[in-house]
């Protein structure tokens, strides 16, 4: 844990303490902040207080006393339910204000880890209860030059795994065939070649399937990819090394052959869309102006409405990326929720607006196809850029 910059961020945001809760690791972000071994063996609750000046201060169950001693501040215990209330009123009495794993009405769900009884709780102690969101991007999302360094490393071999990847699926297209899930094992085995690790994935889709923005594919239901159809890969990844950042991104094509109207015009919206998220982000940064991950979703989204798309755009505009590859930072998100959230200095995200396309009304013959353009930007001071290869025509496959 580093104290000293906790306390600066909760001055800088005029927030008088931090107060950190779990029972039975229902708070992973807690045990992330404070440095805590993530497999404690926890079964009783407890509290850990660290205001904006002075000595932080635990709570725990006496038969669980050490559980908090690798952390600094004095320490009370209690057994029951009243010693617990009162020494928790007495630790708090100098607070008005507490951060917490919170969000009114549940906004952001991504913090939302302490539990409706203990907010209740502590509001009877006369205490208000703000979102420690802001807080945690801090502790979650902001990389270190080391961090910044892998996603950049990553980069390049995940761009070079993709690009070899087109051609794979070419090579089996025109020869002896292929199909979704094959084409995800060969793209997991170039991946391990190349020392990166994933969680799952990465997605291949094919014609209607590329409709389903997370679509999964299997073995036994796996479709052929053939000369002629539409393809969507998304592919993410890091370094396999402690504390590595993602890489993510999507792009799309076509198995030998030109784009049809319809799917040029959908990517073009799509690219359009994309760019203008990123140049919302860069723009703000350049001006040093201060930007809120709902305002880039807004600056994509407005592009595919005004082209007629706008329904078929089901998710938001993009997501932080760090050691996990949904991060604890803003997300470009005014569509599943409004992220107030600032994008920081120093914090890696995506920018991946989609058109999906649902299936033909009966009786027409318009195929069933969904289009994503996903690149990754990472936020400096003074500027915000595109750290990989930004896709401009649908890939000729």
């Amino acid at each position: 844990m580093n104290l000293q910059a906790i306390q600066s961020a909760l001055r800088e945001l005029k927030i008088e303490a931090w107060l950190f809760y779990d029972h039975h690791h229902r708070d992973p972000i807690a045990y992330r902040i404070l440095g805590l071994d993530e497999h404690l063996h926890v079964t009783r609750r407890w509290y850990y207080l660290v205001p904006a000046v002075g000595e932080p201060r635990k709570l725990v169950h006496r038969i669980e006393s050490g559980r908090l001693d690798p952390l600094p501040g004095e320490k009370q215990v209690y057994s029951s339910w009243q010693e617990l209330e009162a020494r928790l009123r007495e630790m708090l009495a100098p607070c008005a204000t507490l951060a917490m794993q919170y969000s009114p009405r549940n906004a952001i769900m991504y913090v939302s880890m302490v539990d409706a009884g203990t907010i209740e709780m502590l509001r009877e102690m006369g205490k208000t209860i703000v979102s420690s969101a802001d807080l945690v991007a801090r502790f979650e999302a902001v990389l270190s030059e080391a961090q910044i360094a892998s996603h950049y490393a990553a980069k390049d071999k995940l761009d070079r795994v993709l690009e070899e990847g087109f051609q794979e699926i070419g090579r089996r297209a025109r020869g002896a065939g292929t199909n979704e899930y094959e084409m995800v094992l060969w793209l997991q085995q170039a991946m391990r070649r190349e020392g990166l690790t994933w969680e799952n994935g990465p997605n291949v889709s094919v014609n209607q399937n590329s409709a389903d923005s997370h679509y999964d594919p299997a073995p036994q239901t796996a479709k052929p990819i053939r000369v002629g159809d539409f393809v969507l890969i998304d592919i993410w990844a890091r370094l396999d090394q402690p504390g590595s950042c993602y890489y993510d991104i999507t792009w799309t094509g076509v198995v030998g052959r030109e784009p049809t109207a319809r799917e040029q015009l959908v990517f073009e919206t799509v690219r359009d869309a994309r760019d203008a998220a990123i140049a919302a982000v860069g723009s703000a940064f350049a001006a040093g102006r201060p930007i809120a991950g709902w305002e880039a979703d807004d600056a994509a989204r407005a592009v595919i409405r005004a082209a007629g798309f706008g329904e078929y755009f089901t998710h938001r505009t993009g997501h932080n990326i760090a050691n996990e590859i949904h991060g604890n930072g803003a997300h470009l998100d005014n569509l599943e929720t409004h992220d107030e959230r600032l994008i920081l200095p120093d914090t890696c995200f995506s920018v991946e607006p989609g058109i999906y396309l649902p299936p033909p009304a009966a009786g027409q013959d318009a195929p069933q196809f969904g289009v994503r353009s996903e690149v990754n930007m990472m936020a400096r001071a003074g500027r915000a850029e595109v750290t990989g290869r930004i896709q401009r025509e649908l890939v000729r496959i």
